[in-house]
């Protein structure tokens, strides 16, 4: 079986690419990313030594490219976790989420029908379901919450979950669909929550926290969600959606004293500041489906997998510096 990973240099794709290519031998995988800011080479270059994994640079947005790659490749499979993926940015400019988010995951899938790839997985994102309030802990999101987006990235991924959905329907194309909470783990771009906290950290830099720091969100090693997917790809039904939650609810303000604790900063280095337009309440997700279709559970619980989260980063402050220079858009130079 051959496989095509789309942004599998970002976050969550590279630690898919980690996992999946050293546990399928058998198996082929194929990176494909852009390479924009946050796409990092340096999160996936170890991964060349593996004879069935190797790396290619492009657009999903590019459908000459993407049909000519297809063609010669050859996939059984296509998981797509190509996306801009920042809340802020897309606020500022949300064309570009529309481009990447929409038309890239069209153009995907039209290359799936053209050359009959047998399964196109979507990961999209539990933002989709817009927010909860933070008084009603007995509301989750399940696979049937209603789509209700809040700014220009959640609306983007559900569209293009709604056009996957539609292709299924329309054209046949067997597709799944995962939804999932908040990630940590490592390679995380640091404009994120957890590197951000630690990087300022670091500097003994003020850590910016929105509002007073009250919104919750349902935390998920990102290892957790990558198990997940391959569950889906493998196992799930076709034309089904399935959420992957964490069943850990945390607020913002306690996931950066938590942070803090463990580096041993003080407390005073946070900050509060002007909170993000439309910024959405409550996250919490049902994960009850796949648990009990597929069997799918967590390793990882938040004690644990935090502290060994906050202590790859400061063990690999390269890394960080590395971003921070701006040295790792060089780091692919073929």
């Amino acid at each position: 079986m051959k496989t095509l990973v789309t942004g599998g240099a970002g976050f969550i794709g590279s630690n898919y690419l980690h996992y999946v290519v050293e546990k399928y031998k058998d198996e082929e995988f194929v990176c494909l990313d852009k390479l924009t800011y946050a796409g990092n080479y340096n999160n996936i270059k170890d991964l060349e030594k593996n004879k069935n994994y190797k790396f290619v640079l492009g657009d999903i947005c590019d459908r000459d490219f993407v049909y000519k790659l297809f063609d010669n490749e050859k996939f059984d499979v296509v998981i797509n976790f190509a996306a801009e993926s920042h809340v802020d940015n897309s606020i500022k400019n949300p064309e570009l989420f529309l481009r990447t988010n929409i038309i890239g995951t069209e153009v995907l899938m039209d290359a799936c029908l053209k050359y009959n790839v047998e399964r196109f997985h979507q990961v999209s994102t539990d933002e989709v379901y817009g927010d909860l309030p933070l008084d009603r802990l007995d509301l989750l999101f399940s696979e049937s919450t209603p789509i209700r987006t809040s700014s220009p990235y959640s609306t983007s991924k559900a569209s293009a979950d709604l056009l996957v959905m539609a292709y299924h329907r329309t054209y046949g194309l067997p597709v799944t669909i995962s939804r999932c909470s908040n990630n940590y783990g490592p390679y995380q771009f640091p404009e994120k929550l957890i590197p951000v906290v630690i990087s300022k950290a670091l500097n003994d830099d003020k850590v910016p926290v929105y509002g007073k720091g009250e919104n919750v969100r349902d935390w998920i090693h990102v290892h957790d969600h990558n198990v997940g997917v391959d569950l889906i790809v493998r196992k799930g039904k076709i034309g089904e959606v399935y959420n992957l939650g964490g069943h850990c609810e945390k607020t913002n303000i306690e996931m950066v004293k938590t942070i803090l604790k463990h580096m041993n900063k003080s407390f005073e280095l946070i900050e509060f500041v002007e909170d993000r337009k439309g910024h959405d309440l409550r996250y919490a997700i049902d994960s009850t489906k796949v648990e009990k279709e597929l069997g799918w559970s967590r390793l990882y619980n938040f004690e644990d997998g935090i502290k060994e989260t906050i202590d790859w980063y400061l063990n690999n402050q390269d890394w960080i510096d590395n971003i921070k220079s701006g040295d790792y858009r060089k780091a692919y130079n073929k």
